[in-house]
């Protein structure tokens, strides 16, 4: 099972959505609202598209190919920001980590 972590999320850590945020798509971006806080959350386009990536466990390292597969952007910068979108989901409870994942594919 995984548990919820406070701690910064790494390349190949497994991250998921976690039940309790109803979603919406709104001029080309996503919208959540976490029922548990009442808060919503602008996602914009690319957001939302890391939000689809994490239906199921998938590791930070892998949604940053998808990204990169589906957007023109450095590496560098793609991880970067990846990992703090992720960090920042994490703190809002809006995610759930684990640890490393076995498979870094």
């Amino acid at each position: 099972m995984m548990k919820t972590s406070t701690v910064p999320v790494s390349l190949h850590q497994r991250v998921v959505q976690k039940e309790g945020s109803i979603e919406s798509d709104m001029d080309g971006g996503r919208v959540l609202l976490s029922v548990r806080s009442g808060k919503y959350y602008n996602l914009g386009e690319i957001g939302g598209f890391i939000w689809d990536q994490l239906t199921a466990p998938v590791t930070a390292a892998r949604v940053i190919d998808s990204l990169l597969e589906a957007y023109e952007v450095d590496r560098a910068v793609c991880e970067a920001q990846t990992l703090a979108f992720l960090d920042n989901m994490l703190r809002e409870g809006l995610i759930i980590a684990a640890g490393e994942a076995a498979d870094t594919a």
